[in-house]
C-alpha cells in the first residue's frame, strides 16, 4: 500500500492547487486563532471549492469551542477532522465526522493505551511534542519510539523534509506521511518546488 501524503496549513489558494497539482491525497486547513497559519472562514471556503474530488480537506482545531467548530463545519466542506490539542475521545466524536486524533510524542507516552483511548479515531498523529506549541515546530523526534505492533493507521508528522521523509516511512511505515513547515517559503507560505519534491520522495520510496 502506498504511503497518504497530507500537506497542512495550506493558507492560499495557489497553495492548494500546487499540492493538488503534485499529487497530495490531502489538504490541512489551522482553525487555531493561535498559529501564524490560521485560515478564516472564507479563505478556507474558497480553498475548499478550489479542491477537485477524492482529495481530503481536513480541518484542524486546538481545544476549539464546541460553537465554533460547528460554526465551521456549517460553511466549510471538510471531510476529516483533525484535533490537535488536549480533546478527550467524548470532545472529538461530538459532530459525526471522521476524525484524527495528534499525539504529542512526548517521553513515556504509551501509544497502545492511546489507540485504545481513541478507539473510534480512524487514525492517530504522531507528533514531535514541543512545550507550549501544538505542532508546526520543524523538528522531528526519535522514530524508533514508535511500536511496530499497531492497531490503528499513524500519520506521521514532525520536521519531515523532502530529504527525510523517504528515511522515516522506511523506519516508521506509516499509513500517511503529513508535512507544514518542511514545503514552506516562509510560515504560512507554500514552495510549490519543495511540495513537488517531498511527494516526489515519498513516492519514490512508497
Amino acid at each position: 500500500m502506498r504511503t497518504r501524503v497530507k500537506i497542512c496549513s495550506i493558507t492560499r489558494l495557489e497553495d492548494a492547487r500546487a499540492a493538488v497539482m503534485a499529487g497530495a491525497d490531502a489538504i490541512g486547513l489551522v482553525f487555531d486563532p493561535r498559529s501564524p497559519r490560521v485560515v478564516t472562514v472564507d479563505q478556507a471556503r474558497a480553498i475548499a471549492a478550489a479542491v477537485p474530488p477524492f482529495v481530503t480537506v481536513v480541518g484542524l482545531f486546538v481545544n476549539a469551542d464546541a460553537a465554533m467548530i460547528r460554526d465551521v463545519l456549517s460553511r466549510v466542506p471538510i471531510s476529516l477532522l483533525q484535533f490537535h490539542g488536549s480533546e478527550t475521545p467524548e470532545a472529538c466524536r461530538l459532530y459525526g465526522r471522521p476524525y484524527i486524533k495528534a499525539i504529542p510524542m512526548r517521553e513515556g507516552v504509551n501509544l497502545h493505551a492511546e489507540e485504545k483511548r481513541f478507539g473510534d479515531a480512524v487514525g492517530l498523529l504522531l507528533d514531535t511534542f514541543t512545550p507550549g506549541e501544538a505542532g508546526g515546530s520543524g523538528k522531528t523526534f526519535d522514530w524508533s519510539r514508535i511500536p511496530s505492533d499497531r492497531a490503528k493507521p499513524v500519520i506521521l508528522a514532525g520536521g519531515l523534509t523532502p530529504d527525510n521523509v523517504g528515511e522515516a516511512i522506511r523506519r516508521v511505515h506509516p499509513h500517511a506521511v503529513d508535512v507544514s513547515s518542511g514545503v514552506e517559503a516562509k510560515k504560512g507560505i507554500k514552495d510549490p518546488h519543495k511540495i513537488a519534491a517531498f511527494i516526489n520522495a515519498v513516492r519514490e520510496t512508497a
